[in-house]
């Protein structure tokens, strides 16, 4: 079968759904944060391996100028590749959310607006959640609002 960058979109959106249904509606699961923040992003990251070493030297453009990104993005494999960085990033990020909101007892309720912003305009719905990250842990956990990213690796 080739793998057209039609047939590889349809293919990424699938495989990265399971992880966002999986942190709305299961964050607690045991499975959830393994799917989300390991699984998912790295077969995302081979896919995104697998077009990049398949387009290196087909591709004109670069990252030094705003018109050689847009060189570079009139290959449609490419466009394919910066969605699935997209993708991979949003729900790393997404899973971050939850497994954090979890560890400072932020309810799963603020953290559903966060997640759908974060599913649709990444930075934007960790904006958000960084926000609601800062007012619980300052009522919360005061000891810990000096820095309102100190524990994010966990």
């Amino acid at each position: 079968m080739l793998m057209t960058p039609d047939l590889v979109f349809k293919i990424v959106n699938a495989v990265v759904l399971p992880g966002w249904l999986l942190l709305v509606f299961a964050p607690r699961w045991k499975g959830t944060q393994p799917i989300a923040a390991f699984t998912i992003p790295a077969l995302l990251g081979v896919a995104y391996l697998a077009i990049f070493i398949s387009q290196v030297g087909r591709v004109e453009g670069g990252f030094d100028s705003l018109e050689a990104v847009e060189n570079l993005f009139t290959n449609r494999f490419i466009v394919v590749a910066g969605w699935i960085h997209y993708l991979a990033f949003d729900i790393f990020v997404g899973s971050w959310e939850v497994r954090n909101s979890q560890r400072i007892g932020l309810s799963h309720w603020f953290v559903l607006p966060c997640l759908l912003l974060t599913f649709l305009a990444g930075p934007l719905g960790l904006l958000i959640y960084l926000v609601f990250r800062v007012l619980i842990i300052r009522t919360r956990q005061p000891e810990l609002a000096a820095s309102p990213v100190n524990d994010v690796p966990a």
